[in-house]
């Protein structure tokens, strides 16, 4: 099914963008971030442990997919596959990634948690981005790990209590990386909708 890019705006005559609403409703997403942390940290506390991590990043991915495969619905027709990937890429990153960095919550041990974390969330996004991508699908996950490390440090910067150590970083952090990755559903919506 295909979607129109343009339409015409009964009081002025001129286009309206094609990629607003798609844009718009992936804006909206950034509140699965600190939704998702607030609901891991209730279920396994704070991340200390491999075992926390696993569940929390599991627990943190399944709402912040969903909330993404909604808001794709109109230009991917895949947002089941959408909140599976993130929820398991998440599991995978953030067990990981906290471990790598023993648990610590300096902003350099939250940088590379969040650039281990964006890249596993990325890559397996990237492979529901693929059929319709293609090739550029890989750059997905290099740009998630760098993003999701800049969350991290904005995150740190603006002085949220890291030390409660959440799944992800908090709003601030959620909000630029939202508002950068929204290139994704445009993009998306420009090469045809569903």
């Amino acid at each position: 099914m295909l979607t129109t890019h343009t339409t015409t705006s009964t009081t002025t005559g001129a286009p309206t963008t094609w990629w607003r609403r798609p844009v718009v409703r992936w804006l909206a997403t950034f509140a699965a971030f600190p939704i998702g942390s607030v609901a891991a940290k209730a279920l396994v506390g704070p991340i200390d442990s491999t075992v926390a991590a696993l569940v929390g990043g599991l627990v943190n991915g399944a709402v912040i997919g969903a909330a993404q495969g909604w808001a794709l619905r109109p230009v991917l027709d895949a947002w089941r596959r959408w909140a599976l990937a993130t929820a398991v890429g998440l599991m995978i990153g953030l067990g990981f990634g906290a471990t790598v960095v023993d648990f610590t919550s300096s902003m350099p041990a939250l940088a590379v948690q969040g650039a281990i974390c964006g890249l596993t969330v990325g890559a397996a996004q990237a492979t529901v981005l693929a059929r319709r991508l293609g090739r550029l699908a890989v750059v997905w996950p290099v740009a998630l790990g760098a993003l999701w490390a800049l969350g991290w440090a904005i995150t740190t910067a603006v002085g949220v209590e890291v030390d409660d150590r959440f799944t992800v970083f908090g709003s601030s952090g959620a909000v630029t990386v939202t508002a950068l990755t929204a290139v994704l559903p445009a993009l998306l919506a420009r090469r045809g909708g569903r």
